[in-house]
């Protein structure tokens, strides 16, 4: 398994044969860290197979639906125009068990780390190109902002940015309250605390619709395989939760972005715009100084 804290000098490009399928819109490949996954990116055509310069990674993580393409696809144009690599990995459902749709929402599902294999698929980025340092930015909707909340928590210092896109269960900045309705007992479930100081050394983007207001698929019952005592108590909607994450961070000294998207509806494509901006905020600032910004 990946060292998920380890630094990787990228190596010399001869080392791996990139074909066509490599460059623009690639192939979907399956991950060298677990095969059952897979990837696809967007590659900017600025980027010269024997250049030099390294290039930024965004990471966009597909919703329970795994639309893997769509994803890579909305976000093509905007990497173009900001020379950066995007990156879109797929965690299929099915793992381990057929019926397991939300199992990457959680990290850490029946021994199964999906921070893990994220890193893992993002090391093999930067073995295949030529990528700037070892942070990257991350955006996740509905099941992607799930992961994306909890990844932020364990690995806040392999971010540039996070954008955390409608979660229907969101997981409180708060170590008074269980791991996964907050993040007391990080210890024991992943043998690491959260640097809370580090978390909020991140740039974090909140986003949601102000017309995503269904409650079916977001409220918990003892019947539920991820039910907690409180795990519904942050709001009856998306939106609702969403604020209640948001209070969970200024609690600890954070000021996330938050972005209310009017007549959005729980779509992911509806919301992208001001993530394409957080994005590229981010980008800027740490272009201007790379040293601050880390």
């Amino acid at each position: 398994m990946t060292d998920p804290e380890r630094t990787v000098t990228n190596p010399r490009q001869d080392r791996v044969h990139l074909t066509h399928y490599h460059f623009g819109h690639t192939a979907i490949f399956s991950a060298r860290v677990d095969q059952r996954c897979s990837w696809c990116a967007y590659i900017p055509s600025s980027y010269e197979r024997d250049g030099d310069r390294a290039y930024p990674l965004a990471v966009v993580l597909h919703g329970t639906e795994r639309d893997v393409l769509g994803y890579r696809d909305q976000f093509a144009a905007w990497g173009e125009e900001n020379d950066c690599i995007v990156l879109s990995p797929l965690l299929p459902a099915g793992i381990p068990g057929q019926r397991d749709l939300h199992n990457y929402h959680w990290v850490r599902y029946k021994g199964i780390r999906f921070d893990h294999i994220l890193l893992g698929i993002v090391d093999e980025a930067r073995d295949l190109y030529r990528v700037d340092g070892d942070r990257f930015l991350l955006h996740g909707f509905s099941g992607g902002g799930h992961f994306t909340h909890r990844f932020l928590y364990l690995h806040p210092r392999r971010l540039l940015g996070a954008s955390i896109g409608a979660p229907g269960v969101v997981t409180l900045l708060d170590p008074d309250r269980p791991w996964w309705v907050g993040i007391g007992g990080v210890e024991h479930e992943f043998g690491q605390g959260v640097d809370i100081e580090a978390v909020r050394q991140v740039p974090v983007q909140m986003v949601v619709g102000d017309q995503d207001l269904d409650e079916w698929e977001i409220t918990l019952d003892p019947g539920d395989s991820m039910w907690q005592e409180g795990i519904n108590d942050t709001g009856r909607t998306r939106p609702e939760r969403l604020r209640s994450l948001r209070d969970s961070f200024a609690g600890h000294g954070a000021a996330p972005r938050f972005d209310l998207v009017e007549g959005a509806v729980h779509d992911g494509f509806q919301v992208l715009e001001p993530v394409k901006e957080f994005f590229g905020e981010v980008l800027a600032a740490h272009r201007k100084n790379p040293e601050e910004a880390a």
